[in-house]
């Protein structure tokens, strides 16, 4: 996998506002938010994204969601409702291509998202 922002980051080489981490990702503010809150949950290894996992990646992918519904729970976006996205590939709008997903709440979301 080539070298990203989210390596960079998880080295911390670049600095970024980090709201959680652990042994198997790294959660950080979105540098440009699209809603109050935009949190990306990335995991520490390289994983080009979801068009690139494995069924070895399940309990990783599994462990992505569950931190990024504790992390609206800290937020305090629960009850008013909140989106997890993932892009996968460019035509899904992926830009970095390293595996994240994007919680996104604090105001009314559109749908479709597009």
């Amino acid at each position: 996998m080539a070298e990203t922002i989210f390596s960079k980051i998880i080295r911390r080489e670049i600095p970024a506002d980090i709201v959680f981490e652990d042994e198997q990702c790294l959660a950080f503010r979105d540098i440009n938010p699209q809603a109050p809150t935009h949190i990306l949950v990335i995991p520490k290894e390289n994983l080009e994204g979801l068009q690139a996992a494995e069924p070895r990646h399940e309990q990783l992918l599994g462990h992505l969601l569950l931190i990024a519904a504790q992390l609206a729970q800290q937020e305090g976006i629960t009850a008013t409702g909140y989106r997890c996205a993932i892009n996968a590939g460019a035509e899904g709008g992926q830009t970095v291509y390293h595996l994240h997903l994007h919680l996104l709440g604090g105001r009314q979301l559109d749908w479709p998202p597009g």
